[in-house]
């Protein structure tokens, strides 16, 4: 079998470096090389690119996602940016997510309906009066 070592995903320093490094591969693939890939049980491989953008922001520096380190252990299970629809039709958020934007209990959001996507927008204490 011509089966390809599954490596460890880059981070920091070194992701830099590899993706200066393929700058001349589609994006997809660059990720691919620096390990944010996974074969499934099928044997089909998925590029998770959201891990590798976050990966990039984080090892630039230059941005600051949610302006809260802190070093006391790992502080439960992070966003993974994807969620089911559950067996009774619900569409459940999360802590994770809601944590992150600082939102309190009783913020209102408006709903949109694409296609194929559900957007969810704040609204302003004034718009939710």
């Amino acid at each position: 079998m011509n089966k390809k070592k599954r490596i460890d995903p880059l981070t920091g320093e070194a992701l830099l470096k590899k993706v200066k490094e393929l700058e001349s591969l589609p994006v997809e693939e660059r990720a691919k090389e620096c390990g944010y890939s996974t074969v499934t049980k099928s044997g089909t491989e998925r590029v998770n690119m959201m891990k590798f953008y976050m990966a990039m922001i984080e090892a630039d520096g230059s941005i600051d996602l949610d302006g809260k380190q802190n070093g006391n252990g790992r502080g439960g299970r992070s966003a993974s940016y994807r969620i089911s629809v559950q067996s009774n039709g619900n569409l459940l958020i999360g802590s994770a997510y809601t944590k992150q934007m600082d939102l309190q209990p009783g913020d209102e959001f408006e709903i949109s309906l694409g296609r194929k996507h559900i957007h969810l927008k704040q609204l302003d204490k004034q718009e939710a009066s």
